[in-house]
């Protein structure tokens, strides 16, 4: 019996082939984006931190009585 990415002869698909190949490519991209400037995640990290906040006390302050 033959695996079901393989041929009769035991040769690889094609799309076994490019998935696997698609899929090293993935992972070596994430690889190098987290092995990316530490102090560049750290400051996406805090301006989304800051819009959080702001975004919460507007929505306080909408809900403040006038």
């Amino acid at each position: 019996m033959t695996e079901p990415d393989y041929t009769e002869d035991g040769v690889p698909t094609f799309d076994y082939v490019r998935d696997k190949i698609e899929g090293r490519n993935l992972t070596s991209e994430a690889a190098t984006e987290l092995a990316g400037d530490p102090q560049n995640t750290q400051d996406q990290f805090d301006r989304r931190e800051e819009a959080g906040r702001d975004r919460l006390e507007e929505i306080r302050r909408s809900l403040r009585p006038e």
